[in-house]
């Protein structure tokens, strides 16, 4: 994911339409073993595959062009796109970041 930002960043950088791309991207994520993970290198026999797969993050992360950032699981306005929630919360953090019910009724 993280290279992803960074082509995002470049991008619009290219683009000069926003001014803040120079700064570090922040990767909010509530699970704690992926925070530590991204930012410690631990070898573990469970966490072999992942570690030789994704230690293209740790390397974005040591640029300094993304930070990850630990978010209270509560908090996380992504869920409304990964996982079942309650109404009223999965309408709160759909409303944070613009998204928008449609009418189906006609």
């Amino acid at each position: 994911m993280g290279e992803k930002y960074i082509w995002l960043r470049n991008f619009l950088s290219d683009l000069r339409v926003v001014a803040s791309v120079s700064r570090p991207i922040d990767i909010f994520c509530d699970n704690l073993g992926a925070v530590a993970q991204a930012k410690e290198p631990r070898e573990h026999h469970k966490s072999r595959h992942v570690l030789r797969k994704y230690h293209l993050i740790r390397e974005i992360i040591g640029r300094g062009d993304v930070r990850i950032c630990k978010i209270l699981t509560e908090d996380n306005v992504a869920d409304p796109l990964t996982k079942p929630l309650a109404r009223v919360k999965h309408e709160a953090h759909a409303n944070s970041i613009g998204m928008q019910y449609l009418d189906t009724s006609s």
